[in-house]
């Protein structure tokens, strides 16, 4: 490997195809794709200033590093990265890239990042900005802060843990989907998803967790939650009560306390849902 150390770069491709290099305190000024099809890189508290830094890359660490707004649409195309103790300002980070590892980053503009990404681990990550991980695949998730709409539009084999996420629209058509020890504040939770499960989570939703095939609910509050499940399959044990639910498709709800209950049958076969609760208010 060989080592640069306190750099300055400039100029459109600076580092084109720079291969097994551990490049430390430098700053890449402008210049667009300083690091295009680059591999076995190692960058320690290092700044990118400029566009498109790393495309069609491979194996690459990332450590202590800040990439600024204008260091926009700066990873994509690229394969096997591990980003850790890291700023992100600039947004369209990520996009068709496989193996991300992200421990320890944040993204104070995370709109239209990960998009049609794959393998990705994330935690302790910090985000704010709509349309995170759109049309993203098996993502593993833990410690995520994320205030932004839309997020994981389109995505499918997500585990996501100990969690917050304030976040309108939330897992729109995704699939295989399962939400542990989380909150999480937003309109229209999950339309259209399926196979979704949720364990010991806080949910604050205006008819969230409509459209939905195969939703699993176990041991969650609900919060402010009115109109919820229509035209969706449940299986749901709600710890406290829920405001209202409409026209679930089929399956069950039991609940301490349910404020109202919607059921039409010119809408659905109300004879397919079971309601249990201790209280109708």
């Amino acid at each position: 490997m060989r080592n640069l150390s306190n750099g300055t770069f400039t100029g459109e491709r600076a580092l084109f195809r720079g291969k097994d290099l551990v490049i430390c305190d430098s700053v890449f000024e402008d210049g667009e794709s300083p690091l295009k099809h680059s591999s076995n890189i190692e960058l320690y508290g290092s700044m990118f200033r400029w566009k498109y830094p790393l495309w069609y890359s491979r194996d690459i660490k990332v450590t202590g590093c800040t990439f600024f707004e204008m260091a926009r649409a700066g990873i994509w195309y690229t394969e096997n990265i591990e980003v850790r103790d890291t700023i992100i300002e600039a947004p369209k980070e990520f996009r068709r890239c496989g193996g991300i590892l992200l421990e320890d980053v944040t993204f104070t503009n995370a709109a239209e990042t990960l998009w049609d990404c794959r393998n990705v681990q994330m935690k302790n990550v910090t985000a704010k900005g709509d349309y995170l991980a759109m049309n993203s695949s098996d993502l593993t998730i833990e410690n995520l802060q994320l205030v932004g709409n839309y997020p994981f539009d389109g995505a499918r084999n997500i585990t996501v843990r100990n969690s917050r996420l304030i976040s309108k629209d939330a897992f729109w058509n995704a699939e295989n989907v399962t939400i542990e020890n989380c909150f999480i504040s937003g309109e229209y939770l999950a339309w259209n998803a399926r196979n979704v499960t949720l364990k010991n989570c806080t949910v604050e939703s205006l008819q969230g967790l409509c459209y939905v095939e195969n939703l699993v609910i176990r041991d969650c509050k609900f919060i402010n939650t009115t109109l919820a499940f229509e035209y969706s399959t449940v299986d749901a044990t709600i710890t406290g009560g829920i405001d209202s639910i409409k026209n679930p498709l089929g399956g069950t709800v039991c609940a301490d306390s349910i404020g109202e209950i919607i059921l039409e049958e010119d809408m659905v076969d109300v004879s397919q849902t079971k309601i249990c609760c201790r209280e109708v208010c």
